[in-house]
C-alpha cells in the first residue's frame, strides 16, 4: 500500500474505535504520515509492530503548535493526541521516525552545512531551528490523563516526545533512542503540570529529558508554568542529561528529579536560560543520582548559547514572518534575567574513567540577578577539575567530598547543546 493508503487505514481504525475501546494493529511495518488519536481510547503497539515515519513533509499536516517555545504553524508529529483525554499508547512495539533525512536537511552530512550553514552566513543562526521544519515522533497537546508505556521510539526528525499544555501525564518504561540528529531531545515537558516520567531509558543527541515553559513575551504573558513534574528511576545514556530550559519564560517550579542513573551523558543536572527569557526556576529537588563518565555533573548557565538565544540587529520587523517577530520580541532589560532560587541537590555520586574531561561544578549566573538558595549536600565526586562558580549567592556545601585530578584547564567551557 502507499503511505497515504496505509495512513488512512490506521486512521480509519482510530476513528471507528468506540469510547473506551482499543486499536491493536496486525503484525508488520507501517510507513505512514501523521495519525491523530481521540479521547477515551488505547493504541496497542505489540512487539511485532513498527510505525515508520514518512520522509515526505506533505504527509505531516501543518498544525498550530509550539516549537522551542514559540507558538507557530509546524508539521504535526507522526503520532498525535491533541485536545484529548483518557488516552493510552502501550505495548512492546516501535515508532521509528526515520529521521536522518530531516537531520541532513538541517546540517548536512558534515553537521555544518545545509540550512545551518546558509542561515549562519546570513547572521540568522537564531532562526534556523524554527524555519527548518522537521517532524516529531509523538505530540501530546492540550491533553489530560494520558499514559505512554513500554514501547520504543527512535530517530525522530526533531524532538522525540513533546508533552505540551497537558496535565496528568505518565511516561513509563519507554525506550527512546534518538540517533545523532540536531535538536533530537528525548522527552520535552512543555508548559504542563502533574507529569511523571518513570523507568525510561533515553539516549539522544541533545537533552535527554527537558522541562520548558515557553520563550519570550508571549509565553511570559500566558504565564503557563510547568510544575509538579517528577523524573525518577530513569537511565540516561548519550545526550545532555536532565535539563530545565532554555525556554523558561512561563516559569518552572516544584520539580523532583530522583533515583536516576547517567552513563556517558554530556551533562547530569542542567539549567540553561539567557538574558532575554525572563521567567523563573524555583523549588527544585534533586536527589539520589549516580553519574558515570559525565562531562559536567552540574552545569547551570543563564547566558546560554548567545548565537541561538539572541536575534541580533534586525530591520523591518513588520515584514518578517510572524514567528520571527515572536523570537525578536524577547524580554528586555532587567525583566529578562531569569530568577533561579531554592535548588536542593543531595546524594549524588560521580566518577569517570574513559573521558578526558569531567568538570565538577559549572555554575554561571547573572551578576545583577544571582542564582540564590542553592544547596549541595552529601556529594561524592571524582572529577578532572573543579570548574567555575559565578553569579551565585546563598550557596551551601554540606558534606561534599570531591576528588580533583587536575587544575581547571579553562575559564570558559563551550557546550552549545
Amino acid at each position: 500500500m502507499s503511505i497515504q493508503t496505509t495512513t488512512q487505514y490506521i486512521q480509519g481504525l482510530i476513528d471507528a474505535c468506540p469510547v473506551g475501546g482499543t486499536v491493536t494493529l496486525p503484525a508488520g511495518e507501517y510507513e505512514i504520515g501523521s495519525i491523530f488519536l481521540k479521547s477515551a481510547m488505547t493504541l496497542v503497539l505489540n512487539e511485532d509492530v513498527c510505525l515508520k515515519g514518512s520522509q515526505q513533509l506533505a504527509d505531516y499536516p501543518q498544525i498550530a503548535t509550539r516549537i522551542a517555545g514559540i507558538r507557530m504553524t509546524w508539521p504535526a508529529a507522526l503520532v498525535n493526541a491533541i485536545d484529548c483525554h483518557n488516552v493510552t499508547i502501550c505495548g512492546q512495539g516501535k515508532i521509528d521516525g526515520q529521521g536522518k533525512i530531516w537531520w541532513l536537511k538541517f546540517w548536512g552530512a558534515d553537521q555544518k552545512s545545509a540550512m545551518l550553514a546558509d542561515y549562519e552566513a546570513k547572521g540568522l543562526r537564531w532562526n534556523v531551528d524554527y524555519d527548518c521544519q522537521r517532524p516529531r515522533n509523538i505530540l501530546l497537546q492540550n491533553c489530560q490523563k494520558v499514559t505512554l508505556a513500554d514501547f520504543t521510539s527512535q530517530d525522530s526528525g526533531f524532538w522525540n516526545t513533546q508533552v505540551l499544555d497537558s496535565r496528568h501525564v505518565t511516561l513509563e518504561k519507554l525506550t527512546i533512542k534518538n540517533g545523532q540528529g540536531p535538536s533530537t531531545d528525548g522527552i520535552d515537558i512543555d508548559s504542563s503540570e502533574d507529569v511523571v516520567v518513570e523507568g525510561c531509558y533515553v539516549e539522544c543527541n541533545d537533552d535527554n529529558i527537558c522541562i520548558k515553559s515557553g520563550r519570550g513575551l508571549e509565553a511570559q504573558a500566558e504565564g503557563h508554568t510547568t510544575k509538579n513534574v517528577t523524573i525518577k528511576n530513569c537511565h540516561l545514556g548519550a545526550g545532555s542529561g536532565i535539563t530545565l530550559g532554555s525556554e523558561v519564560s512561563g516559569g518552572i517550579e516544584d520539580i523532583t528529579i530522583c533515583d536516576n542513573y547517567f552513563d556517558h551523558t554530556g551533562v547530569g543536572f542542567r539549567i540553561k536560560s539567557s538574558r532575554n527569557r525572563g521567567g523563573y526556576i524555583k523549588d527544585i529537588h534533586v536527589k539520589n543520582l549516580t553519574m558515570k563518565n559525565v562531562q559536567y555533573p552540574f552545569r547551570l548557565m543563564l547566558n546560554w548559547f548567545p548565537a541561538y538565544s539572541y536575534s541580533g540587529p534586525v530591520e523591518d520587523i513588520a515584514a518578517m514572518p510572524e514567528h520571527w517577530q515572536k523570537i525578536i520580541a524577547d524580554v528586555k532589560g532587567p525583566a529578562g534575567l531569569t530568577q533561579v532560587s531554592n535548588l536542593h541537590i543531595e546524594k549524588v555520586t560521580a566518577d569517570f574513567d574513559d573521558i578526558p574531561l569531567s568538570c565538577g561544578f559549572y555554575l554561571e549566573g547573572n551578576l545583577e540577578e544571582p542564582m540564590t538558595g542553592i544547596t549541595f549536600k552529601d556529594l561524592d565526586l571524582t572529577v578532572s577539575e573543579f570548574g567555575k562558580i559565578t553569579g551565585v549567592t546563598d550557596l551551601s556545601f554540606n558534606n561534599v567530598n570531591i576528588k580533583i585530578k587536575a587544575e581547571t584547564a579553562e575559564k570558559e567551557h563551550s557546550y552549545e547543546r
